[in-house]
């Protein structure tokens, strides 16, 4: 499999913002369960426990991180079904992640920001989210999860060229 990556950087005022984008044949109370219960989020990205509500923490662990340890995570903000806000800490920094869903003639898409700001390399951390929203796609489709490997390190030469062309100006 060679997955071709669709993310784009964009400038903010708080730094930079990691935007992609997903498509599903679904109803938006069916995609929001997906990206928020946790035996669905499990199938995915990570399982959680806890009081999942705006200002109240979770205790989430990465499904597919091998030795991978429960951490934190903020609920910033949950406005069902269509805007969820999460943030964490970690030993690899600070994740500020968003998700907006709309949905028109059975179509939902999803639209996932990672706000970088100043932060994470876009090359580092842009494969990851590509691999683990095609997960999410898969899970939907009972399809094969995809492997880790046809995206990192092959797209980070993608994520790179998106950081020169927003350093020089040059279309992202």
């Amino acid at each position: 499999m060679n997955p071709t990556p669709t993310g784009r950087l964009i400038l903010t005022p708080d730094g930079r913002d990691l935007l992609l984008t997903r498509t599903f044949r679904a109803s938006i109370d069916d995609v929001w369960a997906s990206i928020t219960e946790s035996d669905r989020t499990a199938r995915w990205f990570a399982s959680w426990t806890g009081d999942a509500a705006p200002g109240k923490t979770i205790r989430y662990t990465l499904t597919f991180e091998e030795g991978s340890a429960p951490a934190d995570m903020t609920i910033d903000a949950c406005e069902p079904p269509r805007h969820l806000a999460v943030s964490a800490v970690d030993d690899y920094g600070s994740w500020r992640l968003e998700a907006h869903l709309t949905e028109t003639d059975g179509i939902t898409v999803l639209r996932f920001a990672h706000h970088l700001g100043a932060g994470p390399n876009v090359a580092e951390v842009g494969p990851g989210w590509e691999y683990y929203l095609d997960n999410l796609v898969a899970s939907r489709e009972d399809a094969a999860l995809p492997d880790f490997e046809d995206y990192y390190p092959s797209q980070k030469a993608y994520y790179e060229q998106l950081e020169r062309d927003l350093d020089t100006g040059g279309a992202s």
